[in-house]
């Protein structure tokens, strides 16, 4: 993930760099802990749906891998699903990680939070809670398959809100969707919600499925300077929000270049700072554990298992690096092909994601379908797979 605001920040203000902060004793960990979920929407990674999934962790078996998890040094836990409030035991699992010292996130599609469980919610102090939005009204309604389901997430949002509780909003932008985008940042504004998270589309589960309505290239360089601008615009104002984008690291290349127009006294610091982020955590700061205890190096490789914490325990599995895509997600340099090989911001962006890769070619290290810079913006000569070129892109009006 690529944390929009303190990059910014930094450009305004270059005082007030944060400082770089130690290596995680732990990745971050997410954690589907259920895969039944009320919606079936259209780009969901786990291609979950609303019947029972046999062979889902107990109670004891979640506590007992809880417990190795601290153990091994993680700190963070994102529990999510399907949709986590359908697990029955979800809030007693919450609270003993929170009282364990976790940060424990809840990624929820925001349906099922009403009045009567908002105190639930309360109770057990979630760090933050994400709710899923794919645009306004019937956009997401059409995305969620769920007539209603707007008014039933924006009702969830509101309730975590005024609860105290940290509230984000989350964004997946295909073809589809994008004209939602706008608006979407303005409702985060009315609102008065705490973050936005803006993904692009992975290749995984139902994405890979619809992976043909992914955003174009020029699409997805009109939202990232929307992005920028938006969160400028509340730093400007006093009331900085948490912009962060997700599955494209090539967003932070496009960031470097952006701040080398407008900023460039505070490119090279900037620069300095995004090779300290180090790009794409997949299977190094990042893991999932799938609902039946699969460990997986992100959410979006479920088709590649690294073990299971019923024979082995998660510490273990995460230190074994017999598997090729780990021990090749680990190398530094990873061993990319092709056009992300021949990037000179490869240090930056540490080869994107892989999953869209593998999925296009069956070759973990082939170039990120979904990079959207420039052969220019990249330092790559032509002939190397080089891009088709970048044309004008131009919203439709009604």
């Amino acid at each position: 993930m690529l944390r929009l605001t303190p990059y910014l920040q930094s450009l305004l203000d270059p005082a007030a760099a944060p400082a770089r902060s130690g290596k995680p004793g732990g990745p971050v960990v997410i954690w589907n802990l259920i895969r039944r979920c009320n919606l079936t929407c259209q780009h969901c990674y786990s291609t979950s749906a609303n019947k029972d999934f046999l062979g889902e962790l107990s109670t004891a078996e979640a506590c007992a891998v809880m417990d190795d998890l601290y153990a091994f040094g993680v700190r963070v836990l994102i529990l999510s699903g399907g949709e986590p409030l359908l697990r029955p035991d979800i809030f007693e699992l919450a609270a003993r990680a929170k009282a364990m010292g976790f940060y424990v996130g809840l990624s929820s599609n925001g349906t099922l939070i009403d009045e009567r469980n908002i105190a639930a919610l309360a109770a057990v102090g979630f760090d933050y809670v994400g709710v899923s939005l794919d645009g306004i009204g019937a956009t997401h309604d059409r995305f969620r398959r769920l007539a209603g389901g707007y008014e039933l997430a924006l009702r969830g949002m509101r309730l975590a809100r005024d609860a105290g509780l940290k509230v984000g909003l989350r964004y997946t932008m295909t073809e589809d969707n994008a004209d939602d985008l706008p608006a979407l940042l303005q409702l985060l504004a009315v609102e008065n919600i705490d973050k936005f998270y803006f993904s692009h589309l992975n290749y995984a589960g139902r994405g890979n499925k619809h992976r043909a309505d992914d955003a174009r290239q020029p699409r997805t360089r009109w939202a990232m300077d929307l992005l920028i601008d938006a969160c400028l615009q509340h730093i400007r104002a006093g009331q900085p929000r948490d912009f962060v984008t997700g599955n494209n690291d090539a967003d932070a290349v496009y960031l470097l270049h952006w701040a080398a127009r407008h900023y460039p006294a505070q490119a090279a610091q900037l620069r300095q700072r995004l090779l300290a982020w180090g790009g794409n955590a997949s299977g190094v700061n990042v893991a999932n554990i799938d609902n039946l205890g699969n460990v997986h190096p992100d959410t979006m490789w479920w088709k590649v298992t690294l073990g299971n914490v019923r024979q082995r325990p998660f510490s273990a599995i995460w230190q074994d690096e017999s598997h090729p895509l780990l021990a090749g997600l680990r190398q530094s340099p990873r061993p990319v092909e092709g056009r992300c090989a021949a990037c000179q911001h490869l240090a930056i962006c540490n080869g994107n994601t892989r999953v869209r890769a593998w999925e296009l070619t069956g070759n973990f290290w082939a170039a990120d379908p979904a990079c959207y810079l420039s052969d220019e913006e990249v330092g790559v000569t032509s002939g190397v797979h080089a891009l088709a070129p970048l044309t004008p892109w131009h919203r439709e009006t009604a």
